[in-house]
C-alpha cells in the first residue's frame, strides 16, 4: 500500500509543479464561475424577499403574511446576512424594518421602510411586487385606523375589514407558463449552476491533460524502473491510477472549497456532493489513463485531451445547461459522464436530494470508470513491453 501511495504522490506532484497549470487549474475556473455568476446568474422563477429586523412585531407579521399571500417567497436574517444575500444573487428584494418603523405602524403613523434590491434585472420586477404588497398593508391599515377614529373598536374594525375583504371578489390575473425551465432551476443561487458545470468540464479538463506525465513516464523509463524494484506490476499500476485520481480530486476539491468561500455556493449536503465528485473523479482518472497509455507524444496528449475534454463537456451539458437540449441531444448526452454527474448534482442542490435519488448516477459513473480503468490498465501494460 505504501508504494502505490508514494506512486500517487509522485504523480500529483509533478502534475502541481507544473507552472503552466497554475493559472488554468487554480485561477481561471474560479474567474470564469464568476463571470457566468455575473452575467448569467440562475433565477428561482420565484420572487424572493428578505425581511431584516422587527422580529415578532405587528409591522413585520403583517407585511410578511401579505406578501407570501401574494405569491412571494420570504425569508427572514439579520442586516448583514440580508445584504450578503442579496449581493449574492439568492435574494432579490431586502426590506429592512428599524424599532422606529414598527413603533409608528403600531401607533398608526407612516412607516419609512428602507428596501435594497439586488443587481439582477429580474429584481426591478420583484420590487414592483414588494411594493403592490406593502400598499395593500398600508390601505388595510389606513383603513382601520379611519374605523377606529369613527368609534369603533380595534377588534371590531379588524373583523369588519376581514369579513369585507372576503365577500369582495378580487379580480385575478392567471398566467400559464408553458416551459418548464424555470422550474427546473428553482432553488439555485447566483453561481450555483456555473459552478457545478465548470467543476465538471475543469476536472475532466485536468485529469486528461495529466495524462502527459504518465507518457514521460514511460518514455524516461521511470516507470519500467519502479517495476524492477520491490513492487509488483498491480501496485504500479494502481500507484498510476490513484495518481490520476489525486489531480482530479485536487481540481475538484479547490473548485468546490473556492467557490463555496467566495462566492456563497451551496453544493447541498456535502458528503453526498463529495461522493459524486469521487465518482465522477475515477471516470477521469481511468480516462486520463487510457489516453497516456495509447499515445506516445506528450504534447500531443494534451492536444488530445483539451479538445476531447471540451467536446464531452458540451455534450455533457458543462457549458449549456441540458434542459435546454433537442430530445436526440439529451439522448447523446447521456453516454458522457457529465451529464450523469450534472444530474447527480441538481438532486443534491436543487431538490434536497438524497443517497436513494441519485445511486443511478452513482451506478452509471462506477460502471464508466470500471470500464476505463480495465481498458487503460491493459494498455499501460502493454505499452509497457514495446519500446517508445
Amino acid at each position: 500500500m505504501k508504494s502505490i501511495l508514494g506512486i500517487a504522490v509522485v504523480e500529483v506532484r509533478l502534475f502541481l509543479r507544473d507552472r503552466s497549470n497554475i493559472f488554468f487549474v487554480f485561477i481561471f475556473p474560479l474567474l470564469l464561475i464568476l463571470l457566468l455568476g455575473s452575467q448569467f446568474g440562475a433565477n428561482s422563477g420565484q420572487a424572493r424577499v428578505v425581511l431584516s429586523g422587527g422580529s415578532g412585531t405587528e409591522l413585520a407579521k403583517v407585511l410578511s403574511e401579505q406578501l407570501k399571500e401574494d405569491g412571494v417567497q420570504v425569508s427572514s436574517a439579520g442586516a448583514g446576512a440580508a445584504r450578503d444575500q442579496l449581493s449574492r444573487g439568492r435574494a432579490d428584494v431586502g426590506i429592512f424594518i428599524s424599532d422606529d418603523d414598527s413603533a409608528a405602524f403600531a401607533s398608526g403613523q407612516p412607516a419609512d421602510l428602507e428596501v435594497l434590491t439586488a443587481s439582477q434585472s429580474a429584481a426591478q420586477a420583484v420590487l414592483q411586487e414588494v411594493r403592490a404588497s406593502v400598499q395593500a398593508v398600508s390601505t388595510e391599515r389606513r383603513q382601520q385606523s379611519l374605523l377606529e377614529s369613527a368609534g369603533v373598536g380595534a377588534t371590531e374594525a379588524a373583523t369588519a375589514l376581514k369579513q369585507a375583504k372576503e365577500s369582495v371578489q378580487q379580480p385575478q390575473v392567471v398566467l400559464v407558463d408553458t416551459n418548464d425551465v424555470t422550474q427546473v432551476f428553482q432553488g439555485l443561487g447566483r453561481f450555483d449552476l456555473g459552478a457545478a458545470q465548470q467543476l465538471l468540464l475543469f476536472v475532466f479538463l485536468s485529469s486528461l491533460t495529466g495524462a502527459a506525465t504518465m507518457i514521460k513516464a514511460r518514455r524516461l523509463g521511470v516507470i519500467a524502473r519502479v517495476m524492477a524494484g520491490p513492487v509488483a506490476s498491480w501496485q504500479a499500476l494502481a500507484g498510476q491510477a490513484l495518481g490520476r485520481f489525486g489531480i482530479a480530486a485536487v481540481q475538484g476539491g479547490y473548485i468546490m472549497l473556492g467557490t463555496a468561500l467566495l462566492f456563497g455556493v451551496d453544493w447541498g449536503n456535502p458528503l453526498l456532493a463529495g461522493l459524486v465528485l469521487a465518482f465522477f473523479c475515477a471516470v477521469s482518472a481511468a480516462a486520463a489513463m487510457v489516453i497516456g497509455s495509447l499515445m506516445d507524444n506528450d504534447a500531443a496528449a494534451s492536444g488530445v485531451g483539451v479538445g476531447l475534454g471540451l467536446v464531452l463537456a458540451g455534450l455533457g451539458g458543462s457549458m449549456v445547461p441540458p434542459e435546454f437540449f433537442s430530445e436526440t441531444l439529451q439522448a447523446v448526452s447521456r453516454v458522457t459522464p457529465h451529464r450523469w454527474a450534472y444530474d447527480a448534482f441538481a438532486y443534491i442542490q436543487r431538490h434536497d436530494g438524497t443517497l436513494a435519488d441519485i445511486l443511478p448516477q452513482l451506478g452509471v459513473l462506477a460502471a464508466m470508470a470500471l470500464a476505463l480503468l480495465a481498458l487503460g490498465s491493459f494498455l499501460l501494460q502493454r505499452s509497457l513491453g514495446r519500446a517508445l
